[in-house]
């Protein structure tokens, strides 16, 4: 482990003097405290995984921490998990941009957490084991339903990866000048560390450690920005006005989505697509029994409504401030340097001056290396245990599909720094928006239905999910953002930027259409299996329990 910290500082240091000059020498000193505070980040979170490196032993501990984390712990690490690159720099530099659209996006984030509270954290704990493909599975067939979940929570696992790469690339590219390329493949590298050596029980503390830092730091933030304006947001707000370019229209909808299909869709798509995101969902396995993990979801959604509250005011704080004439020294021929996503990472700079940076520098790093790494973790365990363990080679020990969960990781760490270098451009809150809408339309769907309703086959599920899943896939390359933006042509031919509306009905209509037609013997099996999975979901009998170490 001192090795690969050794290996890791080198590899800094080297990008650190091989980066780009030409602005950040004219216009900043080298930060010293943000240098030392991610070193401090960087060491303390291997120590974390070399302790639980030598904790890990079984796949349960892998995967789950052997379901040992307290309600109170997984509501802090899940918040941790939700507070991402996306929410902290991406959401914040929305409301700079845009205003009351940027809000909505929060709102959105948080309003899909009573839907898991109600309806889904107890029964994910009592019918699962690993995955959210366990419950899906549960009474269906496996082959079938976990090549599904797997191919959706990769899907869903690799747009929230590149958002985090494109934050983590950014935020290294302002502090220190170092070339966007050299910070993305820093991060992937660190990601693969902590996964690989040390599982869900080292990513658990890294998110836990990642959220209280965040949380201080955001709260000091809104405490500086309303101390500058007598506590009053009000006041905040008329400076906003005053201050942006587009004046009273940032108080009203229609900056960033400007038609009710696509603020309905969105909405849709952030809502369910937060019961629907893999990385949380697993989350739910590392408790012990149901009643610690509502204890998370109640935990976790006070956790996060504050965070949302306090996001509002940094994003109104970042237009007064950095639009003024002391704002101007973090603007490049008329653009703010590093683009809207660092918004708030400016703002800390004019609040606190280099020791804050450095600070809010090294938790918005440290939120996203906790972040890609549950991430990985999701998708490893997809491949690796609904794939490989229960598709491929049943058989197999614990110890082989935990190496091919190691080797996932390292090729998911890869495919994460080609893309988050190819989608550099993008805004990370809209790319987890995409991530959210595929999550609501491929995953929530079945996982609702198959915990919900008797009448779902195996035909139903897995015509009706891939449905979903190629209909929010294919929206998205259509659609004005991708077919647009990126590949260049003239006018898209899917209007919308969020599909959620149109491939979540898909789904939800297909499955119901599919399972509905599906009178074989194998379906009626299913549908007399839903009484006892019911009584499972509703009891925890015979649910897994925590592992003793």
């Amino acid at each position: 482990m001192l090795k690969i910290l050794a290996l890791i500082s080198i590899i800094a240091l080297t990008s650190f003097a091989a980066g780009d000059a030409t602005f950040e020498a004219a216009k900043r000193e080298l930060n010293i405290p943000a240098i030392i505070m991610f070193f401090v980040f960087i060491a303390g979170t291997l120590g974390i995984t070399y302790w639980a490196a030598k904790k890990t032993k079984s796949a349960s501990d892998f995967y789950t921490a052997g379901g040992g984390i307290t309600g109170f712990q997984n509501g802090l690490a899940i918040a941790g998990d939700y507070m991402s690159a996306a929410a902290f720099l991406g959401v914040s530099g929305l409301i700079y941009m845009k205003g009351y659209d940027g809000v909505i996006y929060a709102v959105s984030f948080l309003v899909g957490w009573p839907v898991i509270l109600f309806f889904m954290a107890e029964k994910l704990r009592n019918l699962g084991k690993f995955t959210f493909a366990d419950i899906a599975a549960y009474r269906l067939g496996q082959k079938e339903i976990r090549t599904l979940a797997a191919f959706g929570s990769i899907s869903v696992v690799v747009l929230y990866l590149i958002a985090q790469m494109v934050g983590a690339g950014k935020l290294i590219q302002v502090l220190f000048g170092m070339d966007y390329e050299y910070a993305v493949i820093m991060v992937g590298a660190l990601m693969i560390i902590y996964v690989t050596f040390g599982g869900m029980l080292a990513t658990t503390w890294v998110q836990i450690i990642k959220a209280c830092l965040l949380l201080t730091g955001v709260s000091f933030m809104a405490v500086m920005v309303l101390y500058h304006f007598d506590f009053s947001f009000e006041s905040l707000a008329a400076k906003a006005v005053e201050n942006h370019k587009s004046g009273e229209a940032i108080l009203s909808p229609g900056g960033f989505i400007t038609d009710p299909i696509s603020a309905i869709s969105l909405g849709m798509a952030l809502m369910l697509g937060t019961a629907g995101l893999p990385h949380v969902l697993m989350r739910f396995f590392t408790v012990g029994n149901a009643k610690e993990a509502r204890k998370s979801v109640v935990y976790a959604t006070g956790f996060v409504a504050y965070f949302w509250v306090i996001i509002t005011i940094v994003g109104f704080g970042a237009i007064a401030f950095l639009n003024s004439a002391d704002g101007a020294q973090y603007f490049v021929d008329g653009k703010l340097f590093g683009g809207s996503n660092m918004a708030s990472v400016h703002l800390s700079h004019m609040l606190g001056g280099n020791a804050f940076l450095g600070f809010i520098s090294a938790v918005a790093f440290a939120t996203i290396l906790a972040v890609v790494s549950g991430l990985t973790l999701a998708g490893a365990s997809a491949i690796s245990h609904d794939i490989y363990a229960n598709v491929i080679n049943p058989e197999a020990s614990d110890e082989k599909v935990v190496k091919i969960s190691k080797i996932t990781v390292i090729i998911i760490g890869i495919i994460g720094v080609v893309l988050g270098i190819a989608f550099e451009s993008q805004n990370i809150a809209y790319m987890v928006g995409l991530a959210f809408g595929i999550a609501a339309s491929a995953n929530f769907p079945i996982l609702f239905l198959s915990i919900y309703w008797s009448g779902l086959t195996t035909r139903g599920a897995f015509i009706g999910g891939f449905m979903g899943l190629i209909a929010a896939v294919a929206l998205v390359i259509l659609g004005p953002n991708v077919w647009v933006e990126i590949l260049k042509n003239e006018k898209a031919i899917f209007p919308y930027a969020h599909p959620a509306l149109f491939s979540v009905t898909i789904a939800f209509v297909s499955i119901w259409f599919f399972s509905k037609l599906d009178n074989s013997p194998r379906a009626k099996r299913e549908k007399e299996l839903f009484r006892g999975q019911n009584v499972r979901a509703n009891t925890g009998i015979g649910a897994a329990g925590a592992v003793s170490h």
